[in-house]
């Protein structure tokens, strides 16, 4: 599994941290873990990944893929953006909100263009 290398993207510390020590414990493949918001992530920071997590939370997609028998080598990006824009529950500002995301992780999706991206919405 050399060179096979993972990026997980989450804003939040909290979550960035069980990242790190997820990753340290091998609960879920190595990666680097980047604190930024997507909105400040480039075509280029992507480049040379295996996996990419974005909204990468506590690694659900990195353990979700494992039990799938996804392996680690094998190319995919993932993504579950914020639902609060979109929520029943909430005001359904949809595109308006400034917590849809969902423009960012498709814009990297259209410039990167990866070959198998799997997405979930709450």
């Amino acid at each position: 599994m050399a060179g096979v290398m993972n990026y997980y993207n989450d804003n939040d510390p909290k979550a960035a941290a069980w990242l790190r020590e997820l990753i340290a414990a091998n609960l879920i493949p190595p990666g680097e873990v980047d604190e930024r918001s997507i909105e400040d992530v480039t075509k280029s920071d992507l480049q040379g990944y295996t996996q990419v997590h974005m909204f990468a939370g506590i690694g659900g997609w990195a353990e979700a893929l494992r039990i799938a028998g996804w392996t680690a080598d094998r190319p995919v990006w993932t993504g579950s953006c914020p639902c609060q824009p979109f929520s029943m529950a909430g005001k359904q500002r949809g595109e308006k909100d400034p917590r849809n995301l969902w423009a960012e992780f498709r814009r990297l999706i259209y410039e990167c263009r990866p070959a198998i991206v799997f997405g979930e919405q709450v």
